[in-house]
């Protein structure tokens, strides 16, 4: 499935990210944690999305892109899911940077729900069920936000 939206201020790209977590929050979880990834140029928006996202999510600490740290964890009240982690491959110069952080783990429990940002930097490294999300300019503050959600099939 593709879902393409036009957000024209950083409030209505937040909004999509808060709208997309409640959707995943619903799902029938699968058997590795959902992974979203994000792409797109600097200034993009990944960033003010995935700050909606967590809002959807229930977490209340600020989110920044964690460029120097790499990853950051945050704990997520639901019956489902437990961790949400934010990623940010910008920095990374070889996948074996971000295997070394124990991607394959947390990637692999069903429990976390992962974003990447940057992750085209990644791209060999993710689950095949990824969720593609695209951010490109229109203008100032318009974005075009495209998410290729991957077909639902069996583990």
């Amino acid at each position: 499935m593709i879902l393409k939206k036009i957000t024209n201020n950083p409030s209505q790209t937040k909004k999509l990210g808060e709208v997309l977590s409640k959707k995943i929050l619903k799902e029938k979880k699968g058997t590795r944690a959902q992974v979203l990834a994000l792409q797109g140029e600097l200034g993009g928006g990944k960033t003010t999305f995935l700050q909606g996202f967590a809002r959807g999510l229930g977490i209340k600490k600020r989110i920044l892109s964690p460029t120097f740290v790499i990853l950051k964890k945050f704990k997520i009240q639901s019956p489902d899911f437990k961790f949400f982690y934010h990623i940010d491959c910008y920095r990374i110069k070889s996948v074996k940077e971000i295997l070394d952080l124990g991607f394959r783990k947390i990637v692999s429990d069903s429990k976390n729900i992962v974003a990447i940002e940057w992750a085209d930097n990644i791209l060999k490294t993710l689950p095949k069920d990824t969720i593609f999300i695209t951010f490109t300019f229109n203008n100032k503050n318009k974005r075009n936000i495209t998410i290729r959600w991957p077909n639902k099939k069996s583990d």
